[in-house]
């Protein structure tokens, strides 16, 4: 019996591309750059089954004209840049990577949180240029997280592992979530606010909501203005729910003290102020850069295409 045919957008880890080349027979030779809209189109058409990025484009247009494709797997856990609707009208089932990335991607809002504070990639670079002189008691004053209350915007999975690391802090966590959760769903300490209140409030706010259509620009120059001087915000969720034009103006203003970006609005490219400016910290997408979790992911994907081919629900499908 023939394998089914697999499009795989971009090249993954080796043990998941090991496990795809086993099980199914590749329409193409994944390449570790992102691909063109057409090359996305040509793969799909002629494939049964399909990985795909959060980068990879696939829309009406796309789906139109996919005569064998069965099963889309994204390969990230948000899937705005699939166009659900149109591909629940061809009858292709969409899946996703949920819980895998949870812990890796609070790990890392962590990092970013810490960084910007203590200016980390600052001092890095001050040693590497080899201008430091020394120590000396004012020098790159930073401000303190312990203590401190942490706004967390969208208290889904990974806000709600953020939150846990916060316990070592001794910090007060306030969320805003666009539902109401029932009491006691949280620890008691963990307090509900409107989302205004929670940017009056905060020292550190992290985002952590999903791309729609009512959570593009959320944080934008009005949300902005609402917050401490102080303050600093960190977004590892997706870029276009923070107006990045309106981070900029704020942080020129200095009425934010700094942020933490892990996504920008339009990647690769990121405002290009914000690539001078010594209070932002900007990493490269890595919310779940880990060996282990890109596999895992990786693997959900492979088993979720498996699942449709053997005639049982995929585990993770999105509806």
């Amino acid at each position: 019996m023939s394998r089914p045919t697999l499009y795989i957008s971009r090249l993954l880890p080796n043990p998941v591309m090991t496990a795809a080349q086993q099980q199914f027979q590749l329409v193409n030779e994944p390449r570790d750059i992102s691909p063109s809209w057409d090359a996305v189109k040509a793969g799909l058409h002629e494939a049964e089954a399909a990985i795909c990025t959060l980068t990879d484009r696939v829309d009406a247009s796309i789906l139109a004209d996919v005569p064998r494709l069965k099963v889309l797997a994204n390969y990230a856990v948000g899937y705005d840049n699939i166009d659900l609707a149109a591909a629940t009208k061809q009858g292709i089932i969409v899946t996703n990577t949920p819980d895998v990335l949870t812990e890796s991607t609070a790990d890392l809002t962590w990092a970013l949180m810490l960084a910007v504070a203590r200016r980390v990639a600052e001092g890095d670079a001050y040693v590497r240029s080899g201008a430091w002189p020394g120590w000396a008691p004012t020098q790159m004053l930073g401000a303190d997280v312990s203590g401190k209350v942490l706004g967390i915007v969208g208290m889904g999975r990974i806000g709600q592992a953020v939150a846990r690391r916060a316990a070592g802090f001794n910090m007060r966590i306030c969320h805003s979530s666009r539902s109401t959760r029932a009491p006691g769903h949280f620890p008691v300490l963990w307090e509900q606010r409107a989302l205004s209140d929670l940017l009056r409030d905060s020292d550190f706010v992290s985002i952590h909501v999903p791309l729609a259509d009512n959570t593009r620009h959320l944080i934008g120059h009005d949300q902005l203005a609402l917050m401490k001087p102080t303050a600093f915000l960190i977004n590892t969720s997706r870029g276009p729910v923070l107006d990045e034009a309106a981070l900029v103006g704020a942080l020129l203003q200095r009425r934010l003290a700094g942020a933490g970006l892990d996504v920008f609005e339009q990647e690769p490219e990121c405002h290009p102020v914000l690539r001078d400016l010594r209070q932002v910290v900007l990493l490269p997408h890595l919310g779940s850069a880990t060996l282990a979790t890109r596999v895992r992911m990786g693997m959900i994907c492979l088993e979720n295409i498996v699942a449709v081919f053997a005639g049982i629900p995929a585990p993770n499908q999105v509806t």
